[in-house]
């Protein structure tokens, strides 16, 4: 249940929803036992039971309350078919219908609020869940499949909506129906309600052995879900590669494999679910017809109950299945919801490492620069990073160079605080970066990456991304700078072109020169460039530098770079080689020392 305590405290703002939803279920419960009571008369006008009362009976006592009712109803019968019989039995059917009608009301008036109260539920978890997703570090998303992820937002929380939340419809209101009927059953025969009592711990019994084992089968379901789930996000996202390498049948039989898991889970699962009804009605249908031999002998033979009230009885018993049917696929839905709620709460309440200080320092300015001290880190067990130290003073360009695997993009995700050093420090302006505010951080950096990250908007909103009040004006200057006004102006709708997702109407050029306009946009006092350049023509890739060199002259930059003809005007270059410093100097310098910078400079001329 805790699980189910903490999914409920996204229904606090919703409780006036609630509480509204509990007055109309206490109504519900109440005409229902009533609108089965109001047969009794109706059946005494039929049978020919009712002995003429003239003067109105007096209540003194809920121990006479049955006897009041009959001998009021009886009397309201008398006055009313005092010329015709037929009257009375219109009056009494009157009743019964207004009762039912009321009834229904009052079920209708209960789902209407608790529908406000569900849908606001599945709509603040996903808000809550999304947020957390977007907050949680990149390396989250490394162990867990995106898939899984799209799984958890989607199916589980329908899954905790369709199950848990059901719940609050049936907390009340069928337990009070079943209190209030039964209540109207014992007047009418506490020997034989007494009765009905034996057989409801078995058939509790009976009802939680079938239960037990659902949380496991439904987790099943749900984790297999977000595998078939995966491999379609991963076929959408390497559609081209699967069709160029012939994988297509190799992706099929990982899918098939996949749904065929998810097709035997969900067999067992919804076939041990859909126990709850027959077995329910099973064990209802058997108490009434263990009513039917004991108040059949109490009418028949022992004289001490009439036929109107028997049928009466009969009919309030049998309309205590109903709810005792619901309060048991309830239970189910519980157990099952159980497994989906586990699997919310497992992302809500992961713990993001990527956190802030109590009063974390608000900066928008640059002034002195940015140092990383005798940093070391790794992504699992092998430091990708050994005891590294580097200065780059404000306004300079700082080059990195390396063969793959060297640590070069790392660097640019450790200062972006994509993740936290292992060991030493890197300060900006002094301050250690976790000691600013996340947003205040990522404020004064620029980020151009090697992988165009484009999104399924226009090309306006992919370059205002980072300063959203941006005027056209300062849009199409942006888009100048990085050589892609031209052709932006030659799409369908210019500026207002929708781009696809990803961004795959347009060429892999084209896409680099959309992200770096949208870096130039944000005009951030510390440029990081991770292979910005790569996936440029000559001619684009000469006409863009030049106009990042000209940006960069007065801002501090970090180039990440494997073309090294893009970085020789930086002040430094930094060669690494396995997380380690081997060089550093200008292009010059490096050339002049004869070792590791000028063996690359040679083999990339030779290529």
């Amino acid at each position: 249940m805790d699980n189910y305590k903490k999914i409920l405290r996204y229904a606090k703002p919703y409780r006036s929803y609630g509480y509204l939803n509990i007055f109309f279920n206490i109504l519900y419960a109440l005409f229902s036992a009533l609108s089965f009571a109001a047969l009794m008369p109706m059946l005494n006008v039929l049978f020919d039971k009712n002995e003429a009362l003239t003067v109105a009976p007096t209540y003194t006592g809920i121990s006479n309350v049955k006897d009041y009712y009959m001998d009021y109803m009886n009397y309201q019968v008398t006055q009313y078919a005092a010329e015709d019989e037929m009257k009375g039995l219109v009056l009494v059917i009157g009743l019964v219908i207004v009762l039912f009608l009321l009834k229904n009301l009052a079920n209708y008036f209960a789902m209407y609020f608790i529908t406000f109260l569900r849908n606001g539920v599945l709509k603040d978890v996903r808000n809550s869940m999304y947020k957390k997703i977007t907050e949680l570090p990149i390396s989250f998303y490394s162990e867990k499949r995106k898939g899984d992820v799209i799984a958890r937002i989607t199916s589980d929380v329908l899954e905790v909506q369709h199950s848990f939340l059901s719940v609050l419809e049936l907390i009340v209101r069928e337990p009070l129906t079943i209190i209030f009927t039964i209540t109207v059953m014992f007047l009418i025969s506490a020997q034989l309600t007494l009765f009905v009592f034996i057989f409801i711990p078995l058939s509790g019994y009976v009802i939680s052995l079938i239960g037990k084992s659902l949380k496991k089968q439904s987790d099943d379901v749900q984790r297999e879900q977000g595998e078939f789930l995966s491999v379609v996000e991963e076929t959408l996202g390497g559609l081209r590669v699967i069709k160029a390498f012939n994988s297509e049948s190799r992706f099929y039989k990982t899918f098939s494999a996949s749904t065929t898991r998810f097709y035997n889970f969900s067999n067992k699962l919804l076939n041990r679910q859909n126990l709850a009804s027959p077995s329910g009605e099973f064990l209802g249908i058997l108490t009434i017809g263990v009513l039917l031999w004991f108040g059949g002998k109490m009418v028949l033979v022992d004289k001490t109950l009439d036929a109107p009230s028997f049928i009466t009885y009969m009919s309030l018993a049998y309309g205590v299945l109903t709810p005792a049917k619901a309060i048991s696929k309830a239970i189910y839905g519980v157990k099952k919801g159980d497994a989906a709620a586990e699997r919310i709460l497992e992302i809500l309440e992961t713990e993001n490492p990527i956190t802030e200080i109590a009063n974390p320092v608000e900066k928008n300015t640059f002034d002195t620069g940015v140092a990383l001290q005798n940093i070391s880190f790794k992504y699992d067990d092998d430091y990708v990073l050994k005891n590294f130290n580097l200065k780059i003073p404000k306004g300079s360009t700082v080059a990195l160079v390396g063969q793959s695997g060297s640590g070069k993009s790392t660097i640019a995700n450790l200062v972006t605080r994509f993740y936290d050093v292992n060991e030493g420090s890197i300060t900006i302006d002094g301050v250690n970066i976790k000691e600013y505010s996340k947003g205040s951080l990522r404020g004064l950096l620029g980020l151009v990456t090697q992988d165009s990250i484009l999104f399924n908007e226009t090309v306006r909103n992919n370059i205002s991304l980072g300063k959203e009040n941006a005027t056209d004006e300062e849009i199409i200057e942006a888009a100048k700078i990085a050589n892609a006004h031209d052709f932006i102006m030659e799409l369908p709708k210019g500026y207002d072109t929708n781009i696809g997702d990803s961004g795959n109407k347009l060429s892999g050029g084209q896409k680099q020169r959309l992200s770096i306009a949208r870096a130039v946009l944000k005009n951030p006092p510390i440029m990081i460039l991770d292979e910005a350049t790569s996936a440029l023509d000559t001619e684009s890739e000469r006409l863009v530098q030049d106009a990042l060199e000209k940006m960069m002259r007065n801002r501090t930059s970090i180039v990440i770079a494997h073309r090294l003809s893009t970085i020789q005007s930086a002040d430094t270059i930094v060669v690494l080689q396995k997380g380690e410093i081997v060089e550093q100097g200008s292009h010059a310098e490096l050339l002049a020392m004869n070792g590791t910078y000028k063996k690359l400079v040679s083999m990339q001329s030779l290529g």
